[in-house]
């Protein structure tokens, strides 16, 4: 067997897991299915992210290293550290734990999936991200005033990533109190376009029960909106919902 076809053969039998949201994304689009032996069970949720279909195919842990140990995984990815304690245990037990720190721009996020996609053995499997963050920077639109709300008035700041996203999609994020909306802020200072997430839309709260005001809703002409999942962890998915942003704000 020649060289390369017995790396490509061990690449493919690597066992790979992920405790978080955000790394289940990224072995979800960048791993081979038969290389992930667990994602955390937010992933399984239709309400937290758009790859669960690809997700419910693999078994769900508690985002505790160990829930998956058992499964003998090699290379364990999660996000945002946690001391080395764990990673300290994960060596114990034969597997290397990869701690990977939030992404503050859609470059490191980009940059961030090809460290995954190296470490599986599939560099390639990055690329068409890269070059689709290439192209929207490239066409980038000029930016109009238009802020995110999400649940109970919830927004972004304007140095955030998801600021970053949302001005790729052509809206600059005002700077708001606490990175909130309220109703008195929209009532005084109304941005012209109002990026509305519909992320857990159903779900009841006191929080949010301002958002149903008369006032909010003849906001709604120039309401667009933005599926709230993928701005959980402003990864990879972004760069779908910045292109269908562009097109409904081009089809206002």
């Amino acid at each position: 067997m020649p060289a390369s076809a017995l790396v490509q053969a061990a690449d493919a039998a690597l066992r790979v897991a992920s405790l978080n949201l955000c790394t289940d994304e990224l072995l979800l689009l960048l791993a081979e299915p038969r290389q992930i032996v667990s994602v955390s069970h937010l992933s399984h949720s239709p309400r937290e992210t758009a790859l669960w279909r690809a997700a419910r195919t693999h078994r769900a842990n508690d985002g505790k290293l160990e829930s998956v140990i058992a499964l003998r995984p090699q290379l364990i990815l999660a996000m945002g550290g946690a001391g080395g304690a764990r990673e300290a245990l994960a060596r114990r037990f034969g597997a290397r734990l990869i701690e990977l720190p939030y992404p503050s721009s859609p470059q490191e996020v980009v940059a961030q999936a090809a460290q995954v996609a190296a470490l599986v053995g599939r560099p390639a499997a990055a690329l068409p991200y890269r070059q689709r963050l290439a192209r929207l920077e490239a066409t980038r639109p000029g930016l109009e005033d238009g802020a995110f709300l999400g649940g109970g008035g919830l927004s972004l700041s304007p140095q955030g990533l998801s600021a970053s996203w949302l001005a790729l999609a052509g809206f600059r994020q005002p700077a708001l109190p606490n990175s909130r909306f309220s109703l008195e802020t929209l009532a005084t200072s109304p941005p012209k376009w109002l990026i509305r997430s519909n992320y857990r839309a159903g779900q009841a709260s006191r929080g949010a029960a301002w958002l149903d005001h008369p006032l909010v809703k003849r906001l709604a002409p120039r309401t667009i909106l933005t599926d709230g999942r993928p701005w959980t962890c402003g990864g990879l998915p972004m760069l779908d919902e910045v292109a269908r942003l562009r097109a409904r704000w081009a089809a206002r």
